[in-house]
């Protein structure tokens, strides 16, 4: 499959680009910084802006799927750079004409309750509130899309480097936990998850989230 990956250098761009090549796709890394990145199989290295979206429409003329992973975490006003992102990749996607986004989320927005966001809670680490709330804005951008095909994948509370172990549980809207109350995942199997959804879509205009697998 043709796909163009936003982000591709990030900690978890990097492992949905992996991931992807790994399985055979082309994958299209449209990043800011080129040097950041070493030639591959499969990989066509692409230099573009997120908020210029005519370029970023002309870069993803052509593929068939485009994952996003772009972040505003290292910005001075995370909320403005993102949202504003968010809103770009969306315009140059329906622009180009390319039939679905795949995006990756956070888990700030997830339910530990019924209506209570993980962020919500009393616990929640101050230095990444900011980042979880962008999240939310761009799924509250993409429900009120009346066409554009899209999934959103919401990592659990902790997501790190680890073993790729190919297996993952699968959920919508909760935080997913296991027996002591944790949330985690690697980041190679959040990356398996996404390629899966990539390859089988089972979400269509719908956020779900994953969590390493029990037992």
């Amino acid at each position: 499959m043709n796909v163009a990956l936003i982000g591709a250098s990030g900690f978890i761009g990097s492992a949905l680009r992996q991931e992807a090549l790994s399985r055979g796709h082309r994958v299209t890394a449209l990043v800011t910084h080129p040097d950041r990145l070493q030639p591959a199989t499969g990989l066509s290295i692409v230099q573009v802006d997120v908020h210029d979206t005519p370029a970023l429409a002309a870069a993803l003329t052509g593929v068939e799927v485009v994952i996003s992973a772009f972040s505003g975490h290292a910005q001075a006003d995370v909320r403005g750079y993102y949202v504003a992102g968010v809103e770009s990749i969306v315009a140059a996607v329906k622009a180009a004409g390319v039939p679905r986004l795949l995006i990756v989320g956070g888990a700030g927005g997830l339910e530990v309750a019924p209506g209570v966001r993980l962020l919500d809670t009393p616990g929640f680490p101050a230095q990444w509130k900011g980042t979880a709330e962008v999240a939310w804005d761009a799924l509250t951008l993409l429900r009120s899309e009346a066409a554009l095909d899209w999934a959103m994948l919401a990592p659990p509370a902790h997501i790190e480097p680890g073993e790729r172990t190919g297996r993952y549980r699968v959920g919508t809207d909760a935080l997913l936990v296991d027996a002591k109350g944790d949330s985690h995942i690697s980041v190679q199997d959040y990356a398996v998850a996404m390629i899966d959804e990539l390859e089988t879509p089972q979400h269509r205009r719908a956020r779900f989230t994953v969590a390493e697998a029990l037992g």
